[in-house]
């Protein structure tokens, strides 16, 4: 912690592209909130939309969304939740609980909710104040550094393959293995799918199959409808990286009343017919990450299969020069800062 009493340090977003270390007050948590002494928080390439200013922020920002740490206040009105309990915040900062969305029990799509690191401050700290509906419970014999990348890129890959309509046994392709890619392989295997894994390149092909798929694509070798359908067709394409041309082609490649879900954010559009959705009843979806329910059930899951995002390290100080590193491409697969204990 900062050595000025009454203050943590935090590195935040002051303009377009630039992260600064500064000194920030200690200040108690409203009704409804908790206070967390962080102990890690993930680098996400969606940290880009503060960082770069990609979306309307108020500035300066505290950026970070799969932050974890142990409650050391809490506001009036909070109940489940004590001093002491290590937890975890991702991208929803927590749902109001009356809006439409809400009573109709689709948390994810709360109309009141802010995000963390863009609307509220978030882990790039050693304190972040959370709202207490968006808090997730950490399992004992899971690390907050292990921890922190599952809030985002864990919860978003294995929610999408959770609710798919595929079952145990079907051909589940994986396009794209990269920070969000490399969870997918691991999660899909262990539901039971025969997984495909689609990259770019042959040298992608051995940690493919070590991370979990069955079989493996070389995107590049030609027309990837094509080699899905020797394959007999995927019942699921999980599309963890942007590209409109790819995923119009990957449609291609599903069997009748396959879906094509897309995680990776981007605005390129599909582009896909509508004769390839019509002739075989094929659907296009898309996902927004999970409520903290099935956040801990991520957590729970990959504790109890062993399955863990690959992760470098830096300390809080260095946030700029991981931040820079992960926009950069250059982290395999995930950047996680330590902040606390």
């Amino acid at each position: 912690m900062s050595s000025k009493k009454g203050t943590y340090r935090a590195v935040q977003a002051v303009a377009p592209g630039k992260l600064e270390l500064t000194e920030k007050p200690l200040i108690d948590p409203a009704p409804y909130h908790v206070r967390l002494r962080v102990e890690a928080c993930g680098v996400c390439h969606t940290d880009a939309a503060t960082v770069e200013g990609r979306i309307p922020i108020q500035w300066p920002r505290v950026p970070g969304h799969e932050a974890v740490g142990v409650i050391d206040a809490i506001g009036s009105g909070v109940e489940g939740w004590s001093i002491g309990q290590r937890v975890g915040v991702g991208f929803l900062g927590g749902s109001c609980g009356h809006c439409v969305e809400c009573r109709g029990g689709h948390l994810v799509d709360c109309r009141n909710q802010e995000y963390t690191g863009v609307h509220l401050d978030g882990g790039y700290a050693e304190v972040m104040i959370a709202k207490a509906t968006g808090l997730l419970s950490i399992p004992k014999d899971l690390s907050s550094v292990d921890a922190a990348p599952l809030l985002c890129a864990g919860l978003t890959t294995f929610s999408g393959l959770r609710n798919l309509p595929a079952k145990a046994g079907d051909v589940v392709a994986i396009l794209g293995i990269g920070g969000l890619g490399h969870l997918a392989l691991q999660y899909a295997r262990h539901m039971g799918f025969e997984v495909l894994a689609v990259g770019r390149g042959t040298d992608k092909a051995s940690l493919a199959k070590k991370l979990g798929a069955h079989h493996y694509i070389d995107a590049d070798s030609g027309a990837l409808g094509g080699a899905l359908q020797s394959l007999g067709g995927a019942a699921a394409i999980v599309a963890t990286a942007s590209g409109g041309s790819a995923l119009s082609e990957a449609v291609k490649g599903l069997k009748p009343r396959g879906t094509l879900l897309a995680l990776g954010a981007s605005s390129d559009p599909i582009g896909s017919s509508a004769t390839d959705l019509i002739f075989g009843n094929k659907s296009i979806a898309g996902a927004l990450t999970g409520d903290p329910a099935t956040g801990e059930l991520t957590l729970k899951f990959s504790s109890l299969t062993g399955i863990a995002a690959m992760s470098e390290t830096m300390p809080l100080e260095r946030a700029a020069e991981a931040y820079a590193k992960m926009m950069a491409g250059k982290v395999r697969f995930r950047m996680v800062l330590t902040v606390g204990a």
